[in-house]
């Protein structure tokens, strides 16, 4: 049996978590297409070939256990109002992961509601080594996931090839060096030490999402950086953009006891669910204020989970 994945998909926060003090937004940058036209390698190297073989195991041995489901869930899977209220707390109110040497458990404290206020635009940058084919498959996937996050959440979330403030990065292991530059546009005020490590991913880390948001008491999210790896088969590399991106709205924890989701490490849903989208709802309903803390908004939350599933607390 493989690995649960654990840190494989991750959220990280800036202002609060590792950015102490910082009030980051999205770096300038021209109104161009993308990626950077840069050269293609003959071919890929002996290391890409060999991360490429290990997640297509990894992800045929989820399969054969059942895992990585893509039915969103249904009558197996039941849950109550009170259940989504814990899972909405506990999902959008504490963070998980620190960066660091690696990525470390956070200080468990709960922190201020945070969401975007401004139009989410989702830039999209493929590493050199990612072939056109594969380039026009993720484009797709991403423009539906960005299309479905509109209509759960009534945020305009869309695809730009112009400015944007949510980056998503497709690149493989031979794209390390030629990416450093955009990492240090991207992410300016990471340390020497935790741009390293997401120029070089540990293997059990699949893919993650650096979220930026204003340090003040209303934390709206400025500017998040979501990295997901070209080598995924096709059905990994979806999970990373479903959960990655939906992390990035502002759902940046994992519960073992959230069912059915893909915010839980268990591996179990491989795409966003109905439980999920009642989260996403959740969290922009108007009902709900940036900068609430966990005891204000916990009423309110149940309050909003009764409804989503019909029945009272």
């Amino acid at each position: 049996m493989p690995p649960k994945r654990g840190i494989g998909a991750a959220a990280l926060w800036g202002g609060i978590a590792f950015l102490a003090g910082c009030q980051m937004v999205a770096p300038p940058e021209p109104v161009a297409p993308t990626p950077v036209a840069l050269p293609l390698p003959a071919a890929p190297s002996q290391q890409s070939d060999s991360i490429k073989a290990y997640y297509a195991n990894l992800q045929a041995d989820l399969l054969v256990q059942g895992l990585m489901r893509v039915d969103g869930g249904g009558p197996d899977t039941p849950y109550t109002a009170t259940m989504l209220a814990r899972n909405f707390e506990r999902i959008a109110f504490y963070e998980e992961h620190k960066l660091g040497t690696r990525l470390q458990s956070s200080s468990g404290e709960a922190r201020l509601l945070a969401r975007w206020d401004a139009p989410v635009r989702m830039k999209v940058e493929f590493g050199p080594s990612v072939p056109a084919p594969q380039r026009a498959k993720d484009m797709a996937s991403i423009n539906r996931f960005a299309d479905r996050l509109t209509r759960v959440t009534g945020h305009p979330v869309n695809t730009t090839r112009g400015r944007g403030n949510f980056h998503v990065l497709v690149i493989g292991e031979d794209d390390r060096s030629a990416m450093q530059t955009r990492f240090a546009e991207l992410l300016p005020n990471l340390t020497p030490v935790s741009r390293q490590l997401l120029q070089n991913l540990p293997r059990d880390l699949h893919c993650l999402v650096v979220v930026s948001h204003a340090d003040s008491a209303t934390p709206q999210i400025m500017s998040a950086v979501a990295i997901v790896r070209a080598e995924h088969p096709d059905l990994l590399r979806q999970a990373c953009f479903h959960e990655e991106l939906a992390q990035g709205m502002g759902l940046v924890n994992d519960s073992p006891n959230a069912r059915p989701s893909i915010f839980n490490d268990d591996d179990e849903f491989a795409l966003l669910t109905s439980h999920d989208e009642a989260l996403l709802r959740m969290l922009y309903s108007p009902e709900l204020k940036i900068g609430m803390s966990v005891d204000q908004a916990r009423p309110i939350v149940r309050s909003l989970a009764a409804r989503e599933v019909g029945q009272p607390l």
